[in-house]
């Protein structure tokens, strides 16, 4: 049996090296390494998939949030709310550009952004709104548009985790994560469903003026050479990793599919277990579904009752099965966030989730035997 790996990016580019290289020998052959065909192909690639009229390529995840929010003229002082259970990048750039984070609670079951809290976090000072499309399945997309819509406020996707998944609204129509609110961010960083070979990002909007000023402030707020029209960073996705995405952009439905087989078959092992709450799927969905992508698991998450997860962490890894922690730590409580308007029992579902998840290895490259072995191991311990 192969080695068990939490993300097996080895793996991933021996099935596809020969189209991976090819794409980056023409890059090199070209010698365009910033802005260059490959850029404007993968571009126009993703927006086709997405169905969504601009994608703006740039940097990295961390930019294409921060460019998103500078995209819309957010100023200094006005409130930003967003999910307190998230990787610190979706606050840090709040915080970089002078906004105000504004922190609330989760959903204990899916671990998106909650919606009574978010209602609850308005005020007069409020601007926008960052969902964070967790673990891979979005957040409630349409309640939280309908609460934008009624307060005069932003959504801003942040997809870093669930591009390729599917929104289904109450109506039945479909969009693509990434493509419902005003702006959207996401992250290439190698280890994502669409990942490249070092760090990439990139925002995406239907809104044509906003995306004619995001395209000027990832290029120095250049829309024309030494013409310098907006404040701006340098923040694009070179040509190299576009070559490494575009070709690995035909086979994201597939990776996803692969990953909600490894979902089925942990779920199968663990379900009706007492100590173990397997993932909901997403949209309403209670198992996940054959036809629809509503979670397309970037990390296949557990929650533990009444378990040392500890002391499981120990065990797995003793039998060298890396699993992780995410996220240990809320972020009200980090050092960097804490804030005086901050109630913990306000919190009570991210910091009892801080305490309770587990993730499993998931990737594209999970087989049976692998699958096997971890799962028999976690049983092993709870028994």
């Amino acid at each position: 049996m192969k080695k068990i790996q939490m993300v097996d990016l080895k793996g991933q580019y021996a099935a596809i090296k020969d189209q991976v290289n090819t794409s980056i020998q023409e890059v090199i052959d070209t010698t365009s390494f910033i802005n260059g065909p490959k850029v404007k192909e993968f571009q126009k690639n993703l927006e086709d998939y997405l169905g969504v009229k601009h994608v703006i390529p740039c940097a990295n995840g961390t930019d294409a949030l921060q460019i998103a929010m500078m995209g819309l003229g957010l100023q200094p002082g006005d409130e930003v709310i967003t999910a307190d259970f998230t990787f610190a990048a979706t606050v840090e750039v709040i915080a970089l550009l002078g906004l105000t984070p504004v922190l609330v609670d989760v959903d204990p079951d899916r671990f998106n952004i909650d919606i009574d809290a978010i209602e609850k976090a308005i005020t007069p000072k409020t601007k926008a709104i960052v969902p964070v499309h967790l673990f891979g399945q979005c957040a409630d997309m349409e309640a939280i548009l309908a609460l934008a819509k009624k307060h005069d406020l932003y959504v801003i996707e942040d997809n870093a985790q669930a591009i390729g998944a599917t929104y289904t609204a109450s109506n039945g129509s479909k969009a693509k994560a990434g493509t419902i609110g005003d702006v959207a961010s996401t992250s290439f960083f190698p280890s994502k469903n669409l990942g490249c070979y070092g760090d990439g990002g990139a925002i995406f909007t239907n809104n044509d003026d906003l995306a004619h000023t995001i395209r000027g402030i990832v290029n120095h707020g250049m829309y024309k050479r030494y013409h310098h029209d907006v404040v701006g960073v340098n923040s694009r996705l070179d040509s190299i990793q576009a070559a490494v995405l575009d070709a690995k952009l035909s086979h994201l439905d597939n990776y996803n599919k692969s990953r909600q087989n490894a979902a089925r078959k942990y779920n199968a092992a663990f379900k009706n277990h007492p100590n173990i709450e397997i993932p909901k799927a997403g949209n309403g969905c209670e198992t996940i579904c054959d036809n629809c992508d509503c979670h397309v698991f970037h990390q296949y998450t557990l929650k533990l009752k009444n378990t040392d997860r500890d002391a499981l962490v120990a065990h797995l890894n003793s039998k060298g099965i890396p699993c992780g922690v995410y996220y240990p730590i809320p972020l009200h409580k980090q050092k960097a966030y804490q804030d005086e308007r901050y109630n913990d029992a306000d919190f009570k579902v991210t910091n009892q989730l801080s305490k309770e998840v587990i993730s499993l290895p998931m990737h594209t490259e999970l087989d049976d035997d692998q699958i096997e072995v971890i799962t028999t191991s976690v049983l092993e311990f709870l028994s």
